[in-house]
């Protein structure tokens, strides 16, 4: 599965927004070919609301044991919550087509998957799917609140 492929299915998700950085965003140029994922049915992306999902191409400052910045590779991540670490299948961060707890930010229950293939993709999309079912419930009960 390649990052298009990936991207594609989030957009289909209702009320999605794929915030992908490019040199026109005016977002910062390290995030550039990178994509985030929000739940935002406006069409704008939240300023107080992190991404649900998103997918990285390089290393950043702080997590570089990926080994992003081999060419092609990618990493997918995901906010599961706290039953993150039952998904954990390895621990080795770049190791691909596996689920690994991201490399930052696994305590705060995110995983990743290197390059996903065979062994991930779907579980990947599914997950992804939840995640932001779970965004838009979060908004739904913000809206509620106001």
């Amino acid at each position: 599965m390649d990052m298009q492929q990936i991207i594609e299915a989030v957009r289909r998700f209702e009320g999605a927004l794929v915030v992908q950085p490019d040199e026109g965003s005016g977002l910062p140029e390290l995030a550039w070919g990178d994509a985030f994922f929000y739940y935002a049915p406006d069409g704008v992306m939240p300023e107080r609301t992190q991404p649900y999902g998103t997918i990285v191409t390089k290393n950043y400052p702080e997590d570089t044991r990926s080994d992003l910045d081999r060419p092609g590779r990618f990493r997918v991540n995901i906010h599961v919550g706290r039953d993150a670490m039952r998904l954990v299948e390895g621990d080795d961060p770049s190791e691909a087509d596996t689920f690994v707890a991201h490399p930052l930010y696994g305590e705060a229950g995110w995983v990743a998957v290197v390059d996903p293939g065979s062994r991930t993709a779907d579980r990947v999309l599914a997950l992804l799917s939840d995640a932001h079912d779970a965004a838009r419930a979060r908004a739904l009960r913000r809206q509620e609140r106001r």
